[in-house]
């Protein structure tokens, strides 16, 4: 007998968790609370069943929360979905704070990992020589230093590594302002034991501005290579590679969890993401910062329909601030494009269960945990402080992954429904909504959190936990064995 699952007792729908046809009983629920429903559709697994009648025009309810409005009379038993439901979105609104009580405060942990204590008290999960490009012309050049630096230097440091893109040149303004502060900030990133900023010579992003906007106390462990000015740039950016491996020698010091800095993100999502793998790290992230450690969430676009939860854990009331302004300048940047702030889920959401973008956000929210969101920060700047901070990014997997890489996080937790090979500067771990994407990729997949619909939640959040502590002490992750390592940069202006 198939099984569906209801997440909150307000809600008029439960979501499938195997593929069922017409006709078929499907138990919801469990124990003496279990019903059965028959019927009245094939359904998929991740879709949802409507509980009770639906009229045309009311909300539906999922999460506790509409989701959307149905478009038609709905009966009991049928498939809910894009034929017979839509948005309620539109543009921005006025907001007001309606504070929540978070009980967030440190808890001590005796959680620890093997990380990379730095001077200025950060912690990196690996040491490695980070080969940054100022502009797309040394692109390749970058990598061609990085794969010869890699086999001189050994086992000296943990790898050697190019993040290239193609930008830095007709750039203007804000534009160019985006691609500097985040490659500023991948410069001051405790995972970059050194740092080679290789530069062409003419482009709009100069070496030397850039490096007024990385603190100096940093600079000694950075070399830069101008490659207009090289006789040869290969053979001179591998000996500033050597140089910068040599100071960067280091061992790995035991050190508790609050020294961890975890980004979360969700991409290709389905219908069982926001029941299984983004609750199930929202539980990370609320061990991260009882700890006492950071937590760094974005996604903007995608928090549309869910966002006065996270208002209404503002830790103040100018961070309440911060988030409605964060939010609003998001939607105004759609609306000024001529789209609606509704332009999502993607058509692989689609086909996993997901309909309307509210549903998307309630579901990806949950990452975050419950935790009081502490500080709001722009696009490319680095996390400030303890605790859960609402990062400013679009919803794209590179670029979101990141600008959470540059604003500091040493860990991604990234959870999907549908899979991708994909990976980011620091390790990216990779977490199954579903047990049947764990096992048909494997090499893509890190973990899978299907489990909790067999095994639980607490049982589930100590394997994942575990999961993370050796990574975060130097074990690979799938996208690292495969060598996906990739940086992308939010284009927001005209290229001359």
């Amino acid at each position: 007998m198939a099984k569906a699952l209801r997440v909150d007792p307000r809600d008029g729908v439960a979501t499938l968790l195997h593929d069922a046809l017409a006709g078929d009983v499907v138990t919801v629920g469990e124990g003496a609370e279990a019903g059965s429903l028959l019927l009245t559709a094939d359904i998929g697994r991740g879709h949802k069943v409507a509980l009770a009648p639906i009229a045309a025009g009311d909300p539906v309810v999922k999460y506790g929360f509409p989701i959307g409005t149905a478009t038609q009379r709905i009966a009991p038993g049928a498939h809910v979905h894009s034929h017979n439901l839509k948005t309620g979105l539109e543009g921005t609104l006025a907001y007001r704070f309606d504070p929540v009580d978070t009980a967030s405060r440190a808890i001590a942990s005796t959680t620890t990992f093997e990380g990379y204590v730095r001077a200025d008290g950060s912690v990196g999960t690996r040491n490695e020589i980070w080969i940054l490009s100022t502009v797309g012309c040394v692109a390749r050049t970058a990598e061609r230093i990085a794969a010869k630096a890699a086999a001189l230097v050994g086992d000296s440091v943990d790898g050697v590594h190019a993040f290239t893109h193609p930008h830095g040149c007709s750039q203007l303004g804000q534009d160019l302002e985006g691609t500097r502060t985040i490659m500023a900030s991948l410069a001051c990133h405790p995972n970059a034991g050194g740092v080679l900023i290789v530069g062409l010579g003419c482009e709009e992003n100069q070496i030397r501005a850039l490096l007024a906007t990385i603190p100096t106390s940093r600079h000694g462990m950075i070399r830069t290579l101008t490659t207009q000015a090289s006789g040869d740039e290969i053979a001179e950016g591998c000996a500033l590679v050597a140089e910068l491996a040599a100071l960067a020698r280091a061992e790995r010091q035991t050190v508790g969890l609050d020294k961890l800095v975890l980004g979360v993100k969700c991409g290709g999502s389905d219908g069982l993401s926001g029941l299984t793998a983004n609750p199930l790290v929202g539980r990370m992230s609320d061990r991260v910062t009882s700890a006492g450690g950071r937590v760094l969430v974005t996604e903007i676009p995608e928090i549309f329909g869910a966002e006065q939860m996270l208002m209404n854990r503002a830790a103040s009331a100018p961070v309440f601030d911060r988030i409605v302004d964060v939010v609003n300048d998001f939607k105004r940047y759609f609306l000024d494009h001529g789209e609606t702030v509704s332009e999502n889920p993607s058509p692989g959401n689609v086909i996993g269960g997901i309909t309307t973008l509210e549903e998307k956000s309630l579901g990806a929210v949950q990452k975050a945990g419950r935790a009081a969101v502490a500080d709001v920060i722009d696009y490319g700047a680095r996390v400030r402080i303890d605790g859960l901070t609402l990062l400013e990014a679009p919803g794209n997997d590179a670029v979101s992954s990141t600008a959470l890489a540059a604003a500091g996080a040493t860990a991604i937790l990234f959870t999907t429904g549908r899979g991708t090979p994909l990976g980011f500067p620091v390790p990216t771990i990779k977490i199954a909504s579903n047990t049947d994407l764990a096992t048909r990729k494997p090499g893509w997949i890190d973990f899978d959190a299907g489990a909790v619909l067999e095994d639980g939640f607490p049982a589930t959040e100590d394997a994942l936990l575990a999961r993370i502590m050796e990574v975060a002490s130097g074990g690979e992750t799938a996208a690292e064995r495969n060598g996906e390592r990739e940086i992308a940069i939010w284009k927001r202006g005209v290229t001359l």
